[in-house]
């Protein structure tokens, strides 16, 4: 391997990485708030590339279909919940979140199609038809259980992530699909030449960290969300809502899963199913950063692309056998290194 190609194989692999940071840094978002493993953060991915190239081929996605169902079964479990608990007047305000907004946007995103948009339109339109997807997600499965052990949280996510696969089956069909890139525009750094593509994964990592990084620090929804992350009895005992904060937790995990998905669409091709592996190469990074450290999460996640980039190399057959191995000694020397406590659980 000469030193131009192992320059190219690392600009790739900071590219792909980037890419997994975004998931990677989502995931631990989703996993501190709430405790839940969000196995189906790929998904939401791999949904919204497939949900931008429908738009690109001027067809209304399935994602309209799948958020107006997903609406409804939340606003009926909404419902049987504040009535069974006597809170009749909460009923306008969990028909508006659950029902009214999710639906507003699907019928906003179908009258703009009609006008044939131009790309940076339907790219806002892909990140509106999916980011309502896992609040509504959150809402159907999780909430209900959201006092139960981590292990069972992580079966139901498990289960979650393959009926997301059939419901992709079902809505998207089984075509792959690769959109236009969003720049032509190339540099030459160091005699290596890196196309815009790349230059934006990376750049939109770097962007989406820095923003967390001042959400959670500067503003009091970040603070509040960080606390229930520390303790959830003692932020509730703060007047902080875990519910609350989960959905608040949930839509800017899809917000960013939204942005992976519309980053990886023009140089992957995906299909229905692709978002699993997208998730748990991004799992890996997370676990490097031990679940709870965004930075950490990043940097494993880079990493985790850099040794793909090069294993594919060596043998493409054996990358993610390559990559899937490296989460054992990662989880054997946190297994060692951490201390082993659990929150009290609440009657």
């Amino acid at each position: 391997m000469t030193s131009d190609i192992a320059a190219i194989l690392a600009i790739d692999g900071i590219a792909t990485g980037a890419v997994y940071a975004l998931v990677a840094i989502g995931t631990v978002l989703i996993f501190t708030v709430t405790r839940v493993i969000f196995i189906p953060f790929g998904d939401i991915a791999a949904f919204t590339a497939l949900t931008l190239a429908a738009l690109d081929a001027k067809r209304f996605p399935g994602t309209g279909a799948l958020v107006v169902i997903l609406a409804c079964l939340a606003t009926l479990i909404e419902i049987i919940s504040l009535v069974r608990a006597g809170e009749t007047r909460l009923l306008p305000r969990a028909l508006l979140f659950y029902l009214v907004l999710p639906v507003a946007v699907v019928g906003l995103a179908w009258l703009t199609m009609r006008a044939d948009p131009p790309l940076a339109v339907r790219l806002v339109l892909a990140l509106m038809l999916i980011t309502p997807i896992a609040p509504l997600l959150d809402r159907i499965v999780f909430r209900p259980i959201a006092d139960g052990t981590v292990l069972l949280l992580l079966t139901v996510s498990v289960a979650l992530h393959f009926a997301l696969v059939g419901l992709g089956l079902l809505f998207f069909g089984p075509e792959g699909v690769r959109t236009e890139p969003l720049t032509s525009l190339s540099a030459e750094f160091a005699g290596v030449l890196v196309s815009g593509q790349t230059m934006l994964i990376v750049i939109a990592a770097l962007v989406f960290s820095g923003l967390l990084f001042l959400f959670f620090d500067f503003t009091l929804v970040g603070k509040s969300l960080r606390a229930t992350a520390v303790n959830r009895t003692g932020s509730r005992l703060m007047g902080i809502r875990p519910a609350r904060a989960g959905t608040i937790a949930y839509l800017l995990g899809s917000l960013m899963a939204g942005v992976s998905g519309i980053l990886i669409a023009p140089v992957n091709t995906v299909f229905y199913d692709s978002g699993f592996l997208i998730g748990l190469k991004a799992f890996v990074g997370a676990i490097v950063g031990g679940m709870t450290s965004y930075p950490g999460a990043a940097i494993g996640a880079v990493g985790v692309g850099i040794l793909e980039s090069f294993a594919s190399f060596e043998s493409s057959a054996l990358k993610d056998v390559i990559v899937f191995s490296l989460l054992i000694p990662i989880l054997i020397w946190r297994s060692l290194a951490s201390l082993h406590s659990e929150e009290e659980i609440e009657e």
